[in-house]
């Protein structure tokens, strides 16, 4: 009787290391499928991370659309005459108009033109023709100008400018064009400026030139 209760322990012990030993990889296998979804989560989730940085820098930067500018490059001056006592001058000069654009897109601008005064009188224009300033490039522009005082009222403040040896003329440029980004998206946006020459009369050259 003893043995076959010893017997019948020996066999149930049997069974369950049995079932222990054949559960186990089941448990292990469970384990690594749970583990391999949690990688597999992790890693779409740092993708999704990833390209919401990649759009953000994308938008900040590329698809920001900036004014672009106009200034003018070197002046050369060819000729330049005064007379105090008149008063008038005369001059012509070469230069370029330059369009700045540092979109990720080309801009393309209308027909405009360059005017210049003296103390707010128009005193001479150049025709700037339609054209395009490509992406991330200076579109330069050959001009040249000649100006006198034909169109001036007769003034005290011009011979006395003239006589102090400076004279100071003021230009203003605006275009109005159109930036494109991607082929799909257009923006308005115009190039303007609005500059000082200064020209020195005795070196008959220019002694500044400022513009914003």
């Amino acid at each position: 009787m003893a043995e076959k209760n010893q017997q019948a322990y020996s066999s149930a012990n049997g069974y369950t290391r049995s079932t222990d030993q054949e559960s186990s990889p089941f448990q292990s296998d469970e384990e690594l499928k749970r583990q391999k979804r949690i990688k597999l989560f992790t890693y779409i989730g740092i993708f999704i991370v990833f390209q919401i940085v990649v759009m953000t820098v994308f938008g900040l930067t590329v698809m920001k659309v900036k004014t672009p500018k106009a200034r003018w490059g070197e002046i050369t001056v060819e000729t330049l005459n005064s007379v105090p006592a008149t008063p008038s001058f005369d001059t012509t000069f070469k230069t370029q108009i330059r369009i700045k654009n540092t979109n990720w897109g080309p801009y393309k601008f209308d027909a405009g033109t360059a005017t210049f005064l003296y103390q707010g009188v128009t005193i001479g224009k150049v025709d700037i023709p339609k054209s395009k300033a490509g992406m991330r490039s200076t579109k330069k522009i050959d001009v040249e100008m000649s100006l006198n005082t034909n169109a001036l009222p007769t003034s005290s403040a011009l011979g006395s400018e003239l006589s102090s040896g400076v004279l100071t003329l003021t230009s203003q440029v605006q275009l109005k064009g159109k930036v494109e980004l991607m082929m799909i998206m257009k923006k308005n946006k115009n190039a303007s400026m609005d500059c000082t020459i200064a020209f020195d009369l005795s070196s008959k050259t220019v002694k500044t030139l400022q513009c914003k």
